[in-house]
């Protein structure tokens, strides 16, 4: 494949992603009604894994002082992120969350210059990340009404947005050292599947099972775990390979969009006054970082 198809396949994968992800937390929202969030997670990706390993059932051989990679991006990708992006949703609106969440690509960024010294960070990028950081402040108030502050669920989601960007630096670095996407996800799930055992000791893991007989459940944990996990951590991780960990991020703007409109649609979810204006703020941050010195 040559670079300009790598990098039109490498778009199509991001939005594709993005769209999918972008709807998971009203799906995780819908579940958490039925079962608890290291429930939901491990139920999640054991299925993810499963599916992984019946479209790559070949091992993969991974050279001596690599496997660090792969354990940090389980830890930070899978089971850190994950656990805290489901127990913010407890708290919080999957409308906050969303908007929360796509703050990553700053933390991306930064990071990038710090460990991958990336260009320098401008004045606009800076200007841009304090306008998005106060939107995420006006977003976490619960009305216009009480004006008080709900700081737990989404204090949770913007630690998992630095986690996501610890992971998109990670990530990449396993993609530049050549190694199959689909047996190098597979091996990130597993290890984020280890690291889930004490939150799945100490929080414990009872599911009712006999709860998968409901449709919509049933669907909505097939599209948790075989969709939005399975698929879609292949198609990122390709995507980060193609176009860059930064690059890649970028599409992470379009997750307060999805995810609001599918809240609103499915969970009834309503948007008041400053939470709109802390959206608008945190979209008009992210845009304005992206502009040239």
């Amino acid at each position: 494949m040559n670079s300009e198809n790598k990098t039109s396949g490498g778009h199509l994968l991001a939005l594709f992603t993005i769209v999918v992800w972008g709807t998971t937390y009203v799906s995780t929202k819908v579940l958490l009604v039925h079962f608890q969030p290291v429930e939901i997670l491990l139920m999640r990706f054991v299925m993810g894994f499963l599916g992984l390993l019946l479209i790559y059932p070949r091992p993969m051989k991974v050279e001596r002082g690599h496997e660090k990679y792969f354990i940090m991006a389980g830890l930070t990708g899978i089971t850190c992120y994950y656990l805290l992006d489901n127990i913010s949703l407890v708290y919080t609106q999957a409308t906050n969350v969303g908007v929360i969440i796509s703050v990553a690509p700053f933390f991306t960024a930064i990071f990038s210059h710090i460990f991958l010294k990336t260009k320098k960070l401008g004045k606009y990028f800076i200007i841009g990340f304090l306008l998005a950081m106060v939107g995420i402040f006006l977003v976490s108030f619960n009305g216009s009404t009480n004006f008080q502050l709900n700081p737990l669920g989404d204090l949770l989601a913007l630690l998992a947005a630095v986690v996501w960007a610890v992971y998109s630096i990670v990530s990449r670095k396993i993609g530049d050292l050549g190694y199959p996407t689909i047996p190098a996800t597979r091996r990130m799930f597993l290890y984020g599947m280890v690291f889930m055992i004490p939150a799945v000791i100490n929080m414990g893991y009872h599911p009712d099972y006999s709860k998968l007989t409901d449709p919509v459940i049933l669907a909505n944990l097939l599209f948790l775990g075989v969709c939005a996990s399975a698929l879609c951590f292949v198609t990122w991780n390709m995507a980060v390979k193609f176009l860059g960990a930064v690059k890649t991020s970028l599409y992470i703007y379009l997750t307060p969009v999805i995810t609001l409109v599918t809240s609103m649609i499915v969970l009834g979810e309503r948007v008041n006054l400053m939470s709109g204006i802390g959206i608008a703020c945190t979209l008009a941050g992210l845009l304005l970082s992206q502009k040239q010195d």
